[in-house]
């Protein structure tokens, strides 16, 4: 199992809009793939239509003590070969929760090594604060995937998580390669142009050499979940069909390295 996190420590970015694509996407191509929703906003729950009130079981109790296993935690959704953890509310009190109790930083990575055969990529949707929330998929990770809009505002919240990646990277021993996907790109202004051109400069070959567009159609999950990339699917995710070959890509040169 790969396991992708995708996390910026701004928030409006296009974190659940990436996770919800990229999975659709892989399982399109025939992966096997597991979501999980780790912001107590739980956005990428609703994408699939669950309750919020009252919440389903999910990710929240694999903070519990004993954690609930993960197996028991799986919202099997309609489309084939893509499954789901929700997310809930209550994710909001892991905070206070991790000072009383160590080891809860660990507590996801644990419960995907107990499926590691089941599923062939997990993706992570974090919330846009760092905490335990975001340090437990950072310390999952195979590596970390930081959407981010070409706006001025937006690099010091790329910069930062990109701080905290290599933060967690040092503290866990082993590598975290970084991908950066410049999302909600506005080819039409020239804060778009210039912050993109910023951003490669800073960032190199970390950063994708092309953009996801803003595109409306992007914010309708179900056609997210649904819609081949080109065709009725729009710009927005043919573009993100063209990122998902590029994180493959760098995949495959990774195993055979």
């Amino acid at each position: 199992m790969q396991i992708w996190a995708v996390a910026n420590q701004k928030g409006g970015v296009g974190k659940t809009t990436t996770t919800l694509a990229l999975g659709a996407r892989l399982a399109a191509d025939g992966a096997r793939v597991l979501l999980i929703d780790l912001d107590p906003h739980a956005s990428l729950t609703r994408c699939f239509g669950l309750p919020t009130d009252p919440p389903p079981v999910g990710s929240a109790q694999l903070f519990d003590d004993p954690p609930q296993p993960l197996r028991e935690l799986v919202h099997h959704s309609e489309y084939e070969r893509l499954d789901l953890v929700p997310g809930q509310a209550a994710l909001a009190v892991m905070e206070k929760r991790s000072a009383t109790r160590p080891g809860l930083g660990l507590a996801v990575k644990t419960a995907l090594a107990s499926m590691q055969d089941e599923y062939d990529y997990a993706l992570l949707d974090c919330p846009p604060t760092l905490g335990v929330l975001m340090v437990n998929a950072l310390a999952a990770a195979d590596r970390l995937i930081i959407p981010t809009q070409t706006d001025p505002l937006a690099l010091h919240g790329l910069d930062g998580m990109v701080r905290t990646a290599a933060m967690i990277e040092r503290s866990r021993g082993g590598p975290l390669p970084v991908f950066i996907l410049p999302t909600l790109h506005d080819r039409r202004t020239r804060a778009g142009a210039e912050t993109l051109t910023q951003m490669q400069a800073h960032h190199g070959k970390k950063v994708w050499d092309d953009v996801i567009p803003l595109d409306t159609r992007l914010r309708d999950a179900a056609l997210v979940l649904s819609a081949p990339p080109v065709d009725r699917g729009g710009k927005g995710l043919a573009a993100y069909a063209s990122a998902l070959q590029w994180l493959l890509q760098h995949e495959r040169q990774q195993v055979a390295a």
